[in-house]
């Protein structure tokens, strides 16, 4: 005879806890993307006024200073990043930082694709950190802020000297707009509207120090450059790119989603108010975790817990007992039965990270709908629980 667990009274509101593309911001609707220049040239006058728009408010609401270059480009976070290496890497040598799989494909993209030889990987396992003290900064060095798919993210930017000889280049997608970045100590930013703003795919956004400008205006790599990576013309900046003038065709659908997101996050009180709300987020599913015996954070150390991609998994000891593959199909079994009930949405680990459960908790969010899911995860592992000694 099957068990019957009673489920939860309350539902999350908002089941949309996907690390990205994350929810969109509270109370949003197709209707607030209606002044949108649809039809119309990006390079006409009020598309170009929409991107420099966009721009300007991105420096406005992340405080970046007034000498970096802020530009919009093709192809996500991910665009961002390969333009970056692609055009600023060789000139010396790199230190690549990796603990999760995004970190982890930049190394592979260096070593393998731009066949760099002088580079050293400084790697650590899921859940952790790699010695930062170990970096070498006369090198490029380049890292992510936030690893999506592990919930380990830097704590702040002091590890990184202000004296330094090489770049910083800084893979921040899953951190911009919810945790406070050092821009003094990054001379490369990239991220996507997809994440802490819950904003629309395929855009990326490019912040340079003058450092970095200076790079770019002084060497040139060894390897063509595709179109879409190219920054400089003649050894000048492509000033245009930082203005608006984008490489290549942009959505204003999506750029007036995320003008939207932006104008929200102003009414918020800025970084400090999106700041305010992942952590109050991260506080209510810690409070959570410290109160409950099956479920633990798989950062271990506090101090590196990320406030947005929250990386959960399970430690109750009769699961812990099973090979890795049952542990495995016991968090999938979980995580299929809180979709289909309705409450939680694309909350299962990456698929390169250790099995368990992965919930965003970026600024988007309300910590009300996390609150309410607290109970249904109570629920889906007994139910699945049972399920197990049932069939055992």
């Amino acid at each position: 005879m099957s068990i019957v667990i009673s489920k939860p009274d309350v539902r999350p509101a908002n089941p949309n806890f996907s690390s990205g593309p994350c929810s969109k911001r509270p109370g949003w609707s197709l209707e607030a993307l209606s002044d949108a220049p649809l039809g119309r040239s990006h390079r006409a006058k009020p598309g170009k006024a929409k991107l420099a728009e966009a721009i300007e408010l991105t420096r406005k609401v992340l405080n970046v200073p007034d000498d970096y270059r802020i530009g919009i480009v093709p192809a996500s976070d991910t665009g961002a990043v390969e333009m970056a290496m692609w055009s600023l890497l060789g000139a010396r040598g790199v230190d690549m930082l990796a603990w999760e799989s995004f970190g982890s494909g930049w190394v592979t993209d260096v070593v393998k694709q731009l066949k760099l030889e002088n580079v050293r990987k400084i790697e650590a396992p899921y859940g952790e950190l790699p010695d930062l003290s170990t970096v070498d900064f006369s090198n490029d060095v380049v890292f992510t802020w936030n690893g999506t798919t592990s919930g380990v993210r830097v704590p702040d930017g002091d590890w990184i000297p202000a004296n330094r000889e090489g770049l910083t280049i800084c893979d921040a997608t899953s951190a911009a707009f919810a945790q406070e970045l050092d821009f003094a100590k990054l001379d490369v930013v990239t991220f996507s509207w997809q994440k802490v703003l819950g904003g629309e795919a395929a855009h990326g956004m490019l912040i340079l120090s003058p450092r970095a400008v200076e790079r770019l205006e002084t060497y040139s790599p060894a390897w063509p450059l595709p179109k879409i990576f190219r920054l400089t013309k003649g050894g000048k900046l492509i000033e245009g790119i930082f203005r608006g003038e984008t490489i290549n065709t942009p959505s204003m659908l999506c750029v007036e989603d995320y003008l939207d997101a932006l104008k929200w996050a102003e009414d918020l009180g800025g970084l400090a108010g999106l700041v305010a709300r992942a952590d109050g987020n991260l506080e209510v599913l810690a409070d959570w975790v410290d109160q409950t015996s099956w479920v633990d954070f798989l950062p271990k150390d506090p101090v590196t817990r990320s406030n947005t991609s929250v990386c959960l998994t399970v430690v109750d000891p009769d699961i812990l007992a099973l090979s890795d593959e049952h542990q495995a199909a016991f968090a999938k079994g979980m995580v299929s039965m809180l979709d289909s009930e309705g409450v939680a949405y694309d909350i299962g680990a990456y698929r390169d990270a250790p099995s368990g459960l992965r919930i965003w908790a970026g600024a988007t969010v309300e910590a009300s709908d996390l609150k309410a899911l607290t109970s249904w995860l109570d629920w889906a592992f007994q139910t699945e629980k049972a399920k197990h000694a049932q069939a055992a």
